[in-house]
């Protein structure tokens, strides 16, 4: 096999445009099947030996090569798929950097055979590692686009899902796949996300993420306005309502839009329990969204402002407590608060074992020297600890982020104003999700009122009893298939 370097090329303008520019770079390989130039009808090779599966190349394709054949006969005995003949530069190229390699026939032929041996290299199907429950599906979604909508197709093997696939990207050239079933999502909503993904102008698209963000209504916005998942129930369950999947090559976490709010605290297993219990699961997610959000606010403005508010017993173990703490209420929040956020971000950045090592003995040491260094008091010490439990009860990581941000300008609307600085973070915050849209559609999912909203959002009713599909979807097919299921009642004491 001799290199790109040492090939003689007699071959037109165009050819020689791709073939010189390719051999710039020393993984390209070049060589004709004869040694002898003068010989007549041999085949010169084009590949990257660093994309393409050599196994396959000498096994199926140079075997073949042997024998005086053109092109169209060559196509039709390599026992390989998306074979294709042209004499297009630009495809060529394009074909060789995705792994094919290039076949020419007679020296003065300019048409190429492109040969698919490329070689996918994909991490082994495994667990969800974001989104991990003890019942339902153990098997998440992969940096491989394929895998991935194979996954989704054996959940669902119906002619009325639909792939549209297009490239984003203009140095990455990633593969991006909108995933929906036709007879189920709104069109408007498909059309939405396709312009939108079709306009983004770009270098390199490195994750999913990318994609949410560019094609999100507020792009400014904290909140996420479309769901990120590495779960297949939730991708299909999405589909089934009339959702929209993206799903992007490289990238383990698919996105679901249009979003709303409220499904940050639907978690899958809500649906692998009881209905009284996953109903109680998500009102307790609620519950320390707005714990995480109010607690040490309300923690400042009332020490700062309105004391007489803490029953009498309360407010003297508060003072016994913050007796030798030398700073006021918003120093000693901020002070613990950013701690806690450092020894967070230090436990994700390190290696995962001595991450959990440093999230616990830190968090302990720490907390257990400032209480005893009269730096802050152990009650807020209770406080913060809650607050940080609570900010993570939600179903989706993205959003715990979130959560963990808002927070901080609370406070200091709490240190400003009192209680009245945390009903204007409240409202603010309020008239910010009634003003966000996810590909145009309202991101609170209680407004405007739905009566769908009871159904399978705040709570989580009984199968039978879900007979409509959520109407902020604007699906084309509102009833589900289980509108019939009927609960099948006590036995009888009669044997009939």
């Amino acid at each position: 096999m001799r290199k790109n370097n040492d090939f003689n090329l007699n071959k037109d303008s165009s050819q020689d445009h791709w073939i010189n520019e390719l051999s710039n770079s020393n993984d390209f390989i070049s060589f004709k099947t004869a040694s002898d130039p003068e010989v007549d009808n041999i085949y010169s090779i084009y590949f990257f030996r660093t994309l393409i599966m050599s196994e396959i190349m000498h096994k199926q394709v140079l075997p073949l090569l042997t024998k005086n054949l053109s092109l169209v006969e060559l196509k039709a005995l390599i026992p390989i798929e998306q074979l294709t003949i042209t004499s297009d530069a630009s495809k060529i190229k394009s074909k060789l950097l995705q792994g094919h390699m290039a076949i020419q026939f007679g020296d003065p032929d300019s048409e190429c055979l492109l040969v698919n041996i490329a070689n996918h290299q994909s991490r082994t199907i495994g667990p969800p590692l974001m989104e991990a429950t003890t019942l339902g599906p153990q098997i998440g979604f992969v940096e491989d686009l394929d895998v991935n909508i194979n996954l989704i197709r054996k959940k669902l093997p119906i002619p009325d899902l639909y792939v549209k696939e297009v490239v984003v990207g203009k140095l990455s050239k990633t593969s991006v796949a909108i995933v929906y079933l036709h007879e189920i999502a709104d069109e408007e909503n498909i059309n939405t996300i396709t312009q939108r993904i079709k306009d983004i102008q770009y270098d390199i698209i490195a994750d999913s993420s990318f994609i949410s963000s560019m094609i999100g209504d507020n792009t400014n916005s904290i909140f996420p306005l479309s769901i990120p998942t590495e779960r297949i129930d939730r991708a299909v369950a999405g589909l089934v309502e009339g959702k929209i999947v993206v799903v992007v090559d490289g990238s383990p976490n698919v996105i679901l839009a249009p979003a709303v709010i409220d499904e940050t605290f639907i978690a899958m297993e809500d649906y692998y329990v009881n209905w009284v219990l996953a109903t109680f699961f998500r009102l307790l997610r609620m519950f320390g969204f707005a714990l995480a959000i109010f607690i040490t606010p309300f923690y400042v403005a009332i020490l700062t402002y309105h004391y007489e508010l803490i029953p009498p017993r309360l407010l003297e173990s508060l003072v016994i407590s913050r007796a030798s703490v030398p700073f006021p209420p918003i120093l000693e929040v901020l002070f613990l608060e950013i701690t806690i956020e450092l020894v967070k971000e230090a436990g994700l950045r390190l290696p995962s074992k001595i991450g959990q090592t440093l999230g616990i003995v830190g968090g302990i040491v720490i907390g257990q020297a400032v209480v005893e260094a009269k730096l802050t008091s152990d009650i807020l010490l209770i406080f913060v600890g809650l607050g940080t439990l609570a900010s993570y009860t939600s179903a989706i990581y993205k959003f715990n982020n979130t959560i963990r941000f808002i927070k901080f300008p609370i406070v200091i609307m709490a240190q400003l104003i009192g209680l009245l600085g945390i009903v204007m973070g409240f409202i603010y915050l309020v008239t910010h999700l009634l003003r966000l849209t996810s590909l145009g559609r309202p991101y609170l999912g209680s407004y405007p009122f739905r009566r769908t909203a009871f159904n399978d959002m705040w709570f989580r009713l009984p199968f039978d009893k879900q007979q409509k599909r959520p109407t902020n979807l604007r699906p084309s097919k509102r009833n589900r298939s289980t509108m019939d299921i009927k609960s099948p009642g006590p036995p009888s004491d009669f044997d009939e």
